[in-house]
């Protein structure tokens, strides 16, 4: 897995955002569209598609992109 493709994946999972808007250094919870909906979404995908259990918690720590691909990576 790489940082590139994690943030597209990321970005397919949020409604109405234009591709090509997030950045590994973006601050997902700045995103308009961002609720905790979103938040169980992101959950959802990483545990399927990386096989890896994350918390609110630990989406709560993260404030970047970069910063949850890394707590993805640590945790796998």
């Amino acid at each position: 897995m790489s940082l590139d493709v994690f943030v597209k994946q990321v970005e397919e999972e949020i409604e109405d955002l234009e591709p090509g808007t997030l950045t590994a250094d973006k601050d997902y919870r700045e995103i308009e569209q961002w609720s905790s909906m979103y938040a169980l979404i992101l959950i959802a995908m990483i545990d399927t598609e990386y096989d890896v259990t994350i918390s609110g918690e630990d989406l709560k720590n993260c404030i970047t992109l970069r910063d949850l691909y890394t707590t993805v990576l640590r945790k796998k």
